[in-house]
């Protein structure tokens, strides 16, 4: 049996083979994908071909594409990217001469993590949520967040990485001071994010609800006006709220304004026969340094007015109303034809009477004139004598 291997012939096919098997096995360990790499955009960025490979040619694909964005190749085969940009983005593969792949990497560009905008919002004494603004990385981003009071202990805040906010329920509001800290990660790292601030100034009740305002039958200058407490608002007695209601007749620039902490409130002095808007806001009625809410939306409403009309009834009649005059009186005719003629009559005198007095008044001014023509021809004539009288010799 040593021998049977020995043989140059068996020895040959153990060759072939192992020379034949190469390749496939080849493939299939660089087959294997390294996994992710992220870089910074608008920087180079260098793709290593696997191991160092100075000396050997190799070449480069993007998304199965020998299309590269604006690159140069190092001596040991690393892919360097220049300024990339997001379309740099994608699949990169690196061969040999021979073709044979030799490496691949998925490339992600984006920024790092930079500081977080960050706002809170307490809609009751029971609950705080956050919401932040985040610089734009372009990569997957995570978030760790966590709140304390001052001396206490780190506690954490529940995280929607969706919409960007994280909520407390149960804070300690007896501290005056609170911090929100607030960790985002991304490939290329991480930065955290401090703010603080103090619960009870923060305190802002959501508006409140099935705001309600109706006429008062018989009353055309009285509305009832009732509302609710807002549903994120549960500890109605423990913490009470003071409500403010305005109103207006619409057009007007001035609010009438009523503070109550209990519901329906009756309007007293309302304009009658006008429309009137009315609006109603809560604040905490303990903590005079809380929030007042949003107002309620604008509801329009008229106060009650009295549209019934009598109806005429043979008491309300003149007696002489159901007495029939005679048979023998005449009433006089109504003759449109009649009048017509009439008034076409007095229009034509008045016309001819215009006439003769525009005549009367163009005579005189003529006469005036011919005869002030006169008198200064006369003028003249002795003006002329004197002249030549004064020329004769004496």
């Amino acid at each position: 049996m040593p021998g049977l291997l020995s043989s140059p012939v068996c020895l040959t096919v153990i060759w072939f083979l192992s020379w034949s098997l190469r390749p496939s096995r080849a493939q299939i360990w660089t087959d294997e994908v390294s996994g992710v790499q992220y870089g910074r955009l608008e920087s180079n960025v260098t793709l290593a071909c696997g191991e160092s490979r100075t000396g050997i040619s190799v070449l480069w694909h993007l998304n199965n594409s020998s299309a590269l964005p604006w690159h140069k190749v190092t001596s040991n085969g690393s892919l360097v990217l220049l300024h990339a940009d997001l379309s740099a983005q994608g699949d990169y593969s690196c061969y040999d001469d021979h073709g044979l792949l030799l490496h691949s990497v998925t490339l992600r560009l984006g920024h790092p993590p930079g500081l977080l905008s960050i706002s809170c919002q307490v809609p009751n004494h029971a609950h705080v949520r956050c919401s932040w603004v985040e610089k734009e990385t372009f990569l997957p981003t995570k978030y760790n967040a966590s709140f304390r009071g001052l001396g206490e202990e780190w506690r954490p805040c529940t995280v929607d990485i969706t919409h960007k906010f994280c909520d407390l329920y149960q804070p300690a509001f007896w501290q005056p001071i609170h911090t929100l800290k607030i960790i985002e990660t991304n490939g290329l790292g991480s930065e955290t994010t401090f703010v603080r601030f103090k619960l009870h100034e923060l305190l802002k009740p959501d508006p409140p609800k099935s705001v309600v305002v109706k006429e008062i039958e018989g009353h055309s200058m009285r509305l009832i006006i009732s509302w609710d407490y807002p549903s994120s608002w549960p500890l109605h007695d423990a913490f009470p709220l003071m409500f403010h209601i305005r109103y207006r007749p619409q057009g007007s620039m001035y609010w009438s304004e009523i503070y109550s902490l209990d519901s329906p409130v009756v309007v007293f002095d309302a304009l009658a026969g006008h429309l009137h808007q009315v609006q109603i806001r809560g604040r905490d009625e303990v903590n005079s340094e809380s929030q007042w809410s949003e107002w309620s939306p604008l509801i329009l409403v008229r106060p009650w007015e009295d549209l019934t009309t009598p109806e005429p009834t043979d008491d309300y009649l003149p007696e002489d109303f159901w007495i029939t005059k005679p048979e023998t009186s005449t009433a006089k005719s109504h003759n449109p034809s009649l009048e017509d003629e009439g008034n076409l009559g007095l229009v034509i005198l008045l016309v001819l009477f215009s006439v003769v007095v525009l005549t009367t008044v163009l005579s005189l001014i003529f006469v005036v004139w011919v005869r002030q023509r006169r008198r200064d021809h006369v003028t003249i004539q002795e003006l002329a004598s004197m002249v030549k009288m004064k020329s004769m010799p004496i």
